[in-house]
């Protein structure tokens, strides 16, 4: 759930509810969520996601640990 701020310092619950069919304002809201969210929320949503995603492909999540190439390209000696 996510959490809103108020200018006293106090957090309230921020809870937001779709109603009905896919529509444009629908979209709207799910706009406005996120939007509030923030930058941090919007990223361990996503990541959260692509967890979900490898565990339901049978992938261990250990796959999804940072890699990096290192390579040293000199030019040769002639």
């Amino acid at each position: 759930m996510a959490v809103m701020s108020t200018r006293k310092g106090a957090s309230i619950p921020l809870v937001m509810e779709r109603i009905g069919k896919a529509s444009e304002s629908n979209r709207r809201l799910d706009v406005e969520f996120w939007q509030r969210q923030g930058s941090s929320a919007i990223f361990a949503a996503a990541w959260e996601m692509v967890v979900e995603a490898y565990r339901l492909k049978g992938k261990s999540e250990s796959e999804l640990a940072f890699q990096r190439t290192v390579e040293c390209i000199r030019p040769l000696r002639s």
